[in-house]
């Protein structure tokens, strides 16, 4: 396997700057933040916290299954919350995503994400196969 495979997801936002939506690197992948943005328009999608959550997530997923992988098999996140009073509502949406084997987590407060959104989410994963795709 190359050292350094770039995983470009079709279901999910462009990257909005010079980086790729994921990397895989020997056995795991690691995907770049995602925020709460419509794949089809690039806007943040209306509804607040637990609708931006909620599209981060499934904005995550389509990163993750285009490089061979899903949610069930990330071991590590980090949230990024621009209000930490956010936090009950970012974690109910969150528990719908993972629920059980959870991945260890990170959670913490930033001044500001791009596009003013309210929750990003970063992830690494094992890959469920070696092929390449």
């Amino acid at each position: 396997m190359s050292a350094k495979k770039v995983i470009v997801a079709e279901k999910a936002p462009r990257p909005i700057g010079p980086y790729s939506a994921a990397i895989q690197a020997g056995n795991l992948i690691f995907a770049s933040g995602q925020a709460g943005l419509d794949p089809a328009t690039g806007d943040l999608v209306p509804g607040g916290i637990e609708a931006e959550t909620r599209q981060v997530l499934t904005n995550l997923k389509n990163v993750l299954e285009a490089g061979g992988s899903g949610l069930e098999h990330v071991v590590k996140t980090t949230v990024f919350l621009r209000d930490m009073a956010d936090f009950p509502k970012m974690n109910a949406i969150y528990a719908e995503f993972f629920e059980e084997n959870f991945p260890a987590r990170t959670t913490i407060a930033a001044a500001g994400l791009p596009k003013g959104a309210l929750v990003e989410i970063d992830a690494i994963a094992c890959p469920t196969n070696s092929s390449s795709s």
